[in-house]
């Protein structure tokens, strides 16, 4: 596995979350040496699908993308949705997409880089039900375990976390894509 170390990494998201999306790419990114950061909407504690509980270190509306080197956004229905219609979550997920930094996508998580114009003309893949959203926003979409595109790293299902952890952190050591 390539080495991250010291690399900042934020982990976007909100209450229902895919749990595993969350955790096996936050110790992954660990594991390198990175530094994972959970930043959401509210303050508190997030809470994953199957009952995954992690603190909230910071919120969307008070940091920015370029504190980071890399951004992950775990799937889940709920909190997929939720994002895509938070102001500030949008707004900070747009800093990463126009300043070229790594991005890991995994499930549903690919609709708030929608909101945040970051599909248009890339080679995406996502959880089935995405693919009109993704296709209609000027992705091309394909049906593949991982797929990477410019440093933006993209995958289906929690079955596929291994190898989208490894490409994620391959990314992240890669750095910023123009």
């Amino acid at each position: 596995m390539a080495d991250i170390t010291g690399k900042q990494v934020a982990f976007v998201l909100t209450n229902g979350y895919e749990d595993s999306e969350l955790t096996s790419p936050w110790e992954a990114v660990q594991a390198a040496g990175g530094v994972p950061t959970l930043i959401a909407p509210k303050g508190g504690e997030v809470e994953g699908k199957k009952g995954h509980t992690q603190s909230v270190d910071a919120l969307v509306a008070d940091v920015d993308a370029s504190a980071y080197d890399a951004l992950v956004l775990p799937g889940g229905v709920v909190n997929a949705d939720h994002l895509r219609m938070d102001e500030d979550a949008v707004k900070l997920v747009k800093g990463f997409v126009d300043a070229g930094k790594p991005i890991g996508v995994i499930c549903h998580g690919a609709w708030i880089l929608i909101e945040a114009g970051g599909v248009q003309g890339r080679t995406i893949t996502s959880y089935p039900s995405l693919r009109t959203d993704l296709v209609n926003a000027g992705a091309e979409w394909v049906d593949q375990e991982v797929v990477t595109d410019d440093g933006l790293v993209s995958s289906r299902t929690p079955d596929d976390l291994p190898a989208f952890n490894a490409k994620v952190v391959e990314e992240i050591a890669e750095g910023v894509h123009v």
